[in-house]
């Protein structure tokens, strides 16, 4: 006879994963995580950094030990600002500003190892690579088969459910959706971290500090011309950046949305970022070592999110692109959610716990992911679904105030207790 405590095979260990598993074990579950990386992150750089929203926030509180060990490990984010940097002039003028934004920002590996270190031993298998999955055929149960990248051998694992936490490239989600392809953006994202912790008396700190004023509090957004960049301080003087390049798509290999870089294409984007932004940031391109390049994608939200006793979560579930700051948000809610669906239904009932989530996540997250796409070309100077072009030099207030995050659907009101 089954057992009416569940087990659950999660696929992939990043943010999406790992929050998976602390939502699934509140909600009084088994679980193991199949995660290709051989160990723990200590500092992975294409992570970089991220924004919690406050409902975020919330959530991974209620799954750490310590109540306030997530602020220590995150700088407050208080405001949300736009600008338009003149080119030529090398000036910068505010377009819009929210100083109600009450985000925190971290760096990639830190949360993930909060996250990860508030978890009981034994849960995660690293270094095991997804190979496949069988759905039995009464649909109650299902095995997955990974591949131990130490020893070549091919382990299989069983449960009542399995969670696919396996990126926007989700190897999963293409077993369901075989023609389902992502959309390029049009624009790719050159990315660092410039670390100036071991520097008290930073000129390069205190540069920007002159020129970015609410720099330690502030996500800025700094509009040129077809072209933006976002930057903030991370933990420790961190000064995390992205600057986006519209440019034909390019060719990938593998299963990665980010491209490998030469020592030619850094000089190059060095070079062009002179002729874009002021100094200031310019100089933290430059000494940010090993800045790497993101293929910016998203896709057509997706109408089913769940097949018998599988279940799409985080960017599997909804790749989107990173304009609205939600990647992070979406999987951690999307875990809370899931969560407490299956704790109300109990795994007995598990169909129904699984079409809960689906019909309080799709409608939201179809919506996100079409609002961050509008964000990002208007910031990108890309043509938008109107047929118009969004020009910051003759934007009315209004106009200038959708650039806001505050204007992203369900910012607010996003349901979580269910």
């Amino acid at each position: 006879m089954r057992e009416s405590k569940g087990k659950a095979v999660v696929v992939g260990g990043s943010i999406a994963g790992v929050s998976a598993v602390h939502a699934l074990l509140s909600a009084g579950w088994d679980v193991v995580v199949l995660e290709k990386t051989t160990a723990p992150p200590t500092g992975s750089p294409t992570g970089a950094g991220l924004g919690l929203d406050p409902l975020s926030q919330s959530i991974i509180n209620s799954w750490l030990p310590h109540h306030n060990i997530l602020n220590t490990h995150t700088l407050p984010l208080t405001i949300d600002q736009n600008q338009v940097t003149d080119a030529e002039e090398k000036i910068s003028r505010v377009l819009t500003r929210d100083e109600s934004f009450n985000f925190r920002a971290a760096y990639w590996s830190d949360l993930h190892n909060l996250l990860y270190n508030a978890l009981p031993p034994d849960i995660f298998f690293w270094g095991h690579v997804y190979q496949s999955f069988c759905v039995s055929d009464d649909k109650k149960s299902v095995t997955v088969r990974s591949k131990v990248v130490q020893t070549g051998n091919v382990v299989e694992f069983e449960g009542d459910l399995l969670v696919a936490a396996d990126g926007c490239l989700s190897s999963i989600r293409q077993v369901f959706l075989p023609d389902l392809k992502l959309r390029y953006s049009g624009y790719c994202a050159w990315r660092g971290v410039l670390d100036l912790s071991g520097d008290e008396n930073s000129e390069i700190y205190a540069g920007l500090q002159k020129v970015y004023r609410d720099l330690g509090k502030c996500l800025y957004f700094d509009l040129g011309s077809g072209t933006h960049a976002v930057f903030y301080e991370l933990l420790n003087k961190k000064i995390n950046w992205i600057w986006y390049v519209n440019q034909p798509e390019p060719q990938l290999k593998g299963k990665s949305v980010t491209m490998k870089v030469s020592n030619d294409m850094i000089k190059k984007m060095q070079e062009e970022a002179e002729k874009a932004w002021v100094p200031e940031l310019v100089r933290v391109i430059k000494e940010t070592k090993e800045p790497f390049l993101n293929v910016i994608y998203d896709c057509d939200p997706l109408h089913r999110i769940v097949w018998d006793c599988v279940v799409l979560i985080g960017d599997a579930a909804h790749p989107t692109t990173p304009h609205g700051v939600r990647s992070t948000n979406m999987s951690i809610l999307d875990a809370a959610v899931l969560g407490q669906c299956l704790k109300k239904s109990g795994v007995e009932n598990l169909c129904v716990g699984l079409e809960e989530y689906q019909s309080i996540r799709v409608p939201i997250t179809s919506k996100q992911v079409l609002h961050s796409r509008k964000m990002g070309r208007m910031k990108q100077g890309l043509v938008l679904a109107d047929g118009k072009v969004f020009d910051p030099n003759t934007a009315t207030p209004q106009e200038c105030k959708d650039l806001q995050q505050k204007c992203m659907p369900g910012f607010s009101d996003l349901p979580y207790r269910v």
